[in-house]
């Protein structure tokens, strides 16, 4: 049976390249890369797929952006060294025999949540998620696995309720409440994972919890009520598109080992 692996491109590359302590250059960007290529091939070699998405963010302003211009204010820009060098990492990537995919205005969760979803949808077989994005764990709840490329372990239902304190088909809802300060989406103020994960356990949906917590007369009810519309933004902001116009075909993002 057919197996897609979706990679967050930049979620590799960032992460290889933050490791090292030097300072920003071109020699550090080419070093990163380098080092980041042979990550990719890694994660092939491990999960022998038959198909791959390797999706990488587009750069600029996206829809989140329109609908919350402050979205990810205050998240430091990608090192200009890094961004010159991107373009020639994926014409590696795809004389490798990938197809890169980079989409304007959306994101690559966005194009990695549209594809995993199509893929599950159409019952092609299995699909993994190469991934330490948080806001992609909800793909579990879908049939996908995400795989930690950086500690070599497997991301699966029993994980999520371990690590969020939420089933996967939750994590959307988790995320709103609690917000997240690196993309600047604001949820409700004083509200972390753990008091997060105790509404959601207790109530249900995010529309449960405003229906039962959101009218209690206590400090938190009184912050869920008053910040009614930043939390439901918020979900907006957390959840993926996946309607994405991708561009590609299933044969076109097939993968074959050389």
């Amino acid at each position: 049976m057919a197996k897609l692996l979706a990679i967050d491109g930049l979620n590799i590359v960032r992460r290889v390249y933050e490791a090292s302590p030097e300072p920003d250059s071109p020699i550090k960007a080419a070093t990163a890369l380098r080092h980041a290529l042979s990550s990719f091939r890694t994660v092939l070699d491990t999960h022998q797929p038959t198909h791959v998405l390797a999706a990488f963010d587009y750069g600029g302003t996206t829809w989140r952006h329109a609908l919350y211009p402050r979205y990810r204010e205050h998240r430091a820009p990608m090192p200009a060294d890094l961004r010159a060098a991107l373009p020639e990492f994926q014409q590696r990537l795809t004389a490798a025999g990938m197809h890169p995919l980079c989409i304007a205005e959306v994101e690559a969760d966005d194009v990695i949540g549209t594809g995993v979803l199509r893929w599950l949808a159409e019952g092609r077989g299995e699909a993994i998620v190469a991934t330490t994005d948080k806001d992609l764990h909800g793909l579990v709840a879908h049939g996908a696995l995400v795989w930690d490329h950086f500690k070599n372990e497997w991301h699966d239902d029993a994980w999520v309720r371990n690590r969020f304190g939420v089933a996967p088909e939750a994590i959307v809802d988790l995320l709103a409440l609690m917000g997240d300060a690196t993309d600047g989406v604001p949820g409700v103020s004083k509200v972390g994972m753990k008091t997060a994960a105790r509404l959601l356990n207790a109530y249900g949906d995010l529309d449960a919890v405003m229906a039962g917590a959101g009218i209690l007369k206590t400090p938190l009810g009184e912050r869920l009520r008053a910040e009614r519309d930043i939390l439901y933004l918020s979900r907006q902001l957390v959840e993926l598109k996946t309607d994405v116009r991708l561009g590609v075909t299933w044969n076109m993002l097939a993968y074959s080992h050389t």
